[in-house]
């Protein structure tokens, strides 16, 4: 009985170890879940601005323009902006907020200088700061700038034909506010030149005709034109004018150049002479004003061109503080005689030779000789060395025995 139920013992233990071990699993702690990862801001400046672009409209020239750009940092770390650059020096910037704490905000005045613009107008600043994904802002103006009164041309420029007498320039004047402008007659400081008004629309524009007056000089002219505005604000109107009179005759060059003198050997020089005019002409009678000088012209184109040789002989010098020309005669009713200047180059002066610094020879010190004692008064003489006793030389050895 005890071996029969020994198996059942057995599986009775196995049993219950069985049952034992599932209940402590079952009894085990469940764990809770993994919490997935949260990226952290760990803290960064943001800048925004409540108008990154101002139009300021129309204003008159010389009227400043002022605004201020108005800032937020909108993140959670200090924001610094580190430099305001206008693109160029018609717009400055005033004291701007340099750090600006998360929620707070900053500001950055603007001033545009307008004087001397005149119609549409864009300008740009650079803000630097140290916000990492927007660390350059641009911040822009525009408008329209107009001037009061708007002269068109600015200047009046006059071209003078070779065969015409006279020439003129229109000029008309805008008035751009809303003030009537009344103008009073032009007056020129330059009785070369003449001016007159004429109203197109009263009070707004006008037309301004300047005109020269004959006779004229070859060259060029200045002059200018005023009128009253009756205004405080400007008070007259200046407009520049500038005549150029076109020669008839052209001498190309227009002087005669010639080396240093006295001339080492016979020179001829050459210059072209042409008539720029419609009509043909006749030169003649040509002459330099100093003797041993010969001169002629050859006409290459009738009526149009010319050449005109002068040949200087050898040892030729313009005489000092003396004037030399070439002239010649021609039919043009303006411009009856042609004068072109001689000009000699002045003899460069001989480059002064510096005489050469003498070397300067530092004597030796002279040999000083040793110069022997003089004898000694009442001295005790040394007495003489005896010399020494000559020793016998050493004995030879005895001759040893077989």
């Amino acid at each position: 009985m005890r071996l029969m139920n020994a198996p059942k013992r057995n599986l009775a233990l196995a049993t219950a170890i069985l049952t034992a071990g599932g209940a402590s699993v079952m009894a085990q702690p469940t764990l809770p879940p993994p919490v997935a990862a949260t990226s952290t801001n760990a803290g960064a400046p943001q800048i925004q601005f409540a108008a990154p672009l101002h139009e300021f409209g129309r204003v008159k020239s010389g009227e400043p323009v002022k605004y201020t750009y108005v800032f937020t940092n909108t993140g959670n770390a200090l924001l610094i902006i580190n430099s305001v650059q206008p693109q160029c020096g018609c717009t400055t910037a005033g004291e701007w907020t340099k750090q600006v704490e998360p929620g707070q905000t900053g500001s950055i005045p603007i001033q545009f200088n307008t004087l001397g613009y005149n119609g549409s107008v864009f300008k740009q600043v650079t803000v630097r700061c140290n916000v990492t994904n927007q660390p350059i802002v641009f911040l822009q103006l525009k408008g329209t700038v107009y001037k009061p009164f708007e002269v068109i041309p600015q200047m009046a420029v006059l071209n003078v034909p070779p065969d015409a007498g006279t020439a003129s320039a229109v000029v008309t004047i805008t008035n751009n506010t809303e003030e009537p402008l009344m103008l009073s007659s032009p007056q020129s400081n330059n009785r070369t030149f003449a001016a007159e008004l004429k109203t197109n629309t009263p009070g707004k524009s006008y037309q301004l005709t300047i005109s020269t007056v004959p006779p004229l000089a070859m060259g060029s002219a200045q002059a200018q034109i005023v009128l009253q505005t009756g205004l405080t604000n400007p008070p007259t109107l200046n407009v520049p004018a500038v005549m150029n009179v076109q020669p008839a005759i052209m001498v190309v060059p227009s002087y005669i150049t010639l080396a240093p003198g006295p001339l080492a050997a016979p020179v001829t020089n050459s210059v072209s002479i042409s008539n720029r005019g419609t009509n043909s002409v006749e030169l003649s009678d040509p002459v330099v004003s100093v003797p041993g000088v010969e001169a002629q012209i050859k006409e290459t184109q009738a009526g149009k061109a010319f050449l005109a040789f002068v040949a200087f002989p050898q040892g030729f010098q313009v005489p000092p503080g003396q004037q030399v020309a070439l002239s010649f005669k021609t039919t043009h009713p303006r411009f009856p005689v042609v004068k072109v200047p001689i000009m000699q180059m002045p003899r460069p002066m001989p480059r002064a030779v510096a005489a050469p610094s003498p070397v300067k020879v530092t004597p030796r010190p002279p040999v000083v000789r040793a110069t022997p004692h003089p004898p000694v008064a009442n001295a005790t003489p040394r007495p003489p060395v005896p010399p020494r006793p000559k020793l016998p030389p050493p004995p030879l050895p005895a001759p040893s025995g077989h």
